[in-house]
């Protein structure tokens, strides 16, 4: 292990494994280490780490491994590290992809050890922290029009296999890259390694790697690496905040494998389950995870986390944890990316805690409602018109249900991080002229166009070329 693989001789023997049961280790202990402290046991040359979770009695202690447990054995001697598991920082990390003990996994040289961080840094006082500080512009219409990004705010965003979630990622990444000159770090927790080589090398292909840190903790790893790799990456997006007064996106894909991560454990500790078999420590889990989500006055953290909704319950326990967290909820439908609409935003269902007069302005909040006014409508007219024709609807409807079907298409556009497989020059529209153009859409400005001249563009000033 980078800073924890040295000759044990350099640290003290604390006792021997007692027991293996698959990841939980029981060690007997000549002196007690702290709750959360890091341990290692020597084997084949490498350093098999342990992280510290209940004390049993005045001896034992239980410990959730870190690595896979394949040749752990009975009264294997265990050392302190002296510390909780700690990461080694570097200005350096931009451009790298690493585990969650700050190892390559790309292939190319270790990160410097000139500075480690504690994975179990308290947040910042509240004193040093500051409030979420305008909208996080993106370019991207339906986001900035509808459930605006807030500085310093998280951002939830809810959706099933194959709708667009890493392509709308990476066009967050890009974005917080070219428009804000900022940086992101991207936390993949439980990533299937398929979808984390391919993310990877998309990344590459669209040119935001060099602005970007990824770090994993892939589905095949122990329980304890599912559920501290978004600790590992958050405390990366902290150096960076503080390092580089930057804007740092920091990205979470899925926080619902960190909480089964966080049940698998309760379940190994023995604890009794609580509400639909989740841990009886699920909010302060997640709390403990969200609540070091800060911005100071040197730079911003801005939180983008994928969530998995368990049978589309947004009821479960823990989706209901995770959201009394969140300032803005976007929702990917499918429905919306069967009719060719990406990104696949359902306009209806996604919101912002935001989106008042205060935040947003009066225009732009004017614009959204009026937009949202308009989509509704539509929603609740569709059945209507499937059965009996549009010719049945009186004439403001007609006009409100032309107006909200290019509406619908004009919030479509082409993505950046997507241009070499589309073949389509990626945009990324302002939201000023985003405003202008939904305002002329519902004054009737373009009722004349057809609905294919509003797919698929960027501003309606490209349209009208």
């Amino acid at each position: 292990m980078n800073h924890l693989a040295l000759a044990s001789e350099a640290h003290h023997s604390i006792g021997v494994i007692a027991e293996v049961h698959g990841p939980v280790v029981i060690i007997d202990c000549t002196q007690l280490p702290p709750l959360g402290q890091a341990l290692f046991t020597c084997f084949d040359h490498s350093s098999y780490l342990f992280e510290v979770h209940q004390h049993l009695d005045e001896k034992h202690v239980r410990a959730i491994t870190l690595h896979g447990t394949a040749g752990l054995r009975r009264g294997m001697t265990v050392f302190d590290t002296g510390s909780p598991l700690h990461v080694p920082v570097a200005k350096a990390c931009l451009g790298r992809l690493l585990n969650i003990f700050g190892e390559p996994l790309d292939g190319l040289p270790a990160l410097p050890q000139d500075e480690f961080r504690n994975i179990h840094a308290k947040p910042l006082p509240l004193s040093e922290a500051i409030g979420m500080s305008g909208i996080l512009e993106t370019g991207i219409k339906v986001i900035d029009l509808l459930c605006p990004f807030v500085k310093g705010g998280k951002t939830g965003l809810f959706g099933g296999a194959g709708v667009g979630k890493t392509v709308l990622v990476m066009e967050f990444i890009h974005a917080v890259s070219a428009i804000h000159k900022g940086v992101s770090v991207f936390a993949g927790v439980g990533e299937r390694i398929r979808e984390a080589h391919e993310l990877w090398r998309e990344m590459q292909q669209a040119n935001v790697m060099h602005d970007t840190l990824m770090v994993f903790g892939q589905m095949d790893e122990s329980p304890g690496v599912r559920f501290r790799v978004a600790l590992s990456a958050l405390t990366y997006a902290e150096y960076l905040r503080d390092t580089l007064h930057k804007e740092v996106l920091f990205v979470v894909d899925n926080v619902f494998r960190f909480v089964q991560a966080g049940s698998e454990i309760s379940s190994l500790l023995g604890r009794m389950p609580a509400t639909v078999g989740y841990q009886p420590t699920l909010t302060t889990e997640v709390a403990e995870l969200e609540d070091r989500i800060l911005s100071t006055q040197q730079g911003a953290i801005t939180s983008v986390q994928a969530v998995y909704v368990p049978a589309d319950d947004m009821t479960d326990p823990a989706v209901s944890a995770i959201l009394s967290h969140l300032d803005t909820t976007v929702i990917l439908s499918r429905d919306q990316a069967s009719k060719g609409i990406y990104p696949a935003v359902d306009p209806l269902r996604s919101s912002s805690k935001l989106m008042d007069k205060n935040t947003l302005g009066e225009r732009h909040y004017r614009v959204a409602q009026a937009v949202r006014e308009h989509l509704a409508r539509y929603k609740e007219l569709e059945d209507i018109i499937a059965m009996l024709g549009m010719e049945e609807l009186a004439e403001a409807d007609r006009k409100i249900v032309m107006r909200a079907r290019k509406l619908q298409r004009y919030l479509t556009q082409p993505f950046v991080v997507l241009a070499q497989d589309t073949k389509h020059t990626g945009v990324s529209v302002p939201l000023e002229q985003t405003l202008t153009d939904c305002e002329a859409f519902i004054a009737g400005q373009y009722d004349d166009l057809t609905e294919q001249q509003c797919y698929m563009r960027g501003s309606m000033q490209q349209a009208m070329v």
